[in-house]
């Protein structure tokens, strides 16, 4: 008795191995064909991260948040030692693009308040003292948004921070100033702040579509 029941247990025995050789060389061959192809979907194996929204958080911004120094390009500098004193501002701020839009007298609706660009209200941290159009502005945070007009605009500074830009509360406005625009010579694609040196300070320029405009700010 002991010896047919020693082959029924080799025969068990058997079969296991050629069933899970044969899965193994299944499963091989099948991921061989599919990185040969590059037809494998990884979204399967990978599932997008998904916020509590519904909406894939791998889907990228169109208008991406960025940020400008005055002194130009202050981070480089720093790390390389050429400076030791504190920025005298910064700005945050989102980029729309054009894409084919009509701008200013379109999306942008002349004499209506405008964020300056897109999604969050855009933020302005001056780190000193310093002078515009005659008026001083002390140090501290503040949104900056505009009136746009077809021949000038008026920006302004305002308290209202960390809000979303198309709800900013006027009764927390604090400085305005008015700048002609300046027509650019080429479209500007996307929505764009810099800086530059004077002999009295900074520029801030702006500039969208054909449309610029440029507020001088003064140092100490």
């Amino acid at each position: 008795m002991l010896l047919p029941m020693r082959n029924i247990l080799l025969r068990k025995y058997s079969c296991a191995i050629m069933i899970s050789f044969a899965i193994v060389f299944s499963f091989s061959c099948q991921s061989g064909s599919s990185e040969s192809s590059n037809t494998m979907d990884s979204s399967k194996i990978f599932p997008p991260v998904v916020h509590e929204s519904g909406v894939p958080i791998s889907i990228l911004d169109k208008s991406p948040l960025d940020v400008i120094y005055f002194p130009m390009e202050y981070p480089k500098l720093k790390m390389i030692g050429s400076i030791k004193t504190a920025p005298v501002f910064r700005i945050f701020y989102s980029r729309p693009q054009k894409s084919g839009r009509k701008i200013f007298g379109g999306i942008v609706k002349f004499g209506e308040r405008w964020r300056l660009g897109a999604n969050e209200a855009t933020e302005i941290n001056i780190f000193e003292d310093v002078t515009i159009e005659g008026t001083k502005v002390p140090r501290g945070n503040y949104i900056l948004y505009c009136i746009p007009q077809p021949t000038e605009w008026t920006l302004i500074l305002n308290k209202d921070l960390y809000s979303w830009g198309l709800k900013i509360d006027e009764t927390k406005d604090l400085f305005k100033f008015t700048v002609p625009i300046v027509k650019s010579p080429k479209p500007i694609e996307v929505f764009t702040m810099e800086t530059e040196n004077t002999n009295s300070g900074a520029n801030l320029w702006i500039g969208w579509d054909d449309t610029r405009v440029v507020l001088p700010i003064n140092i100490k």
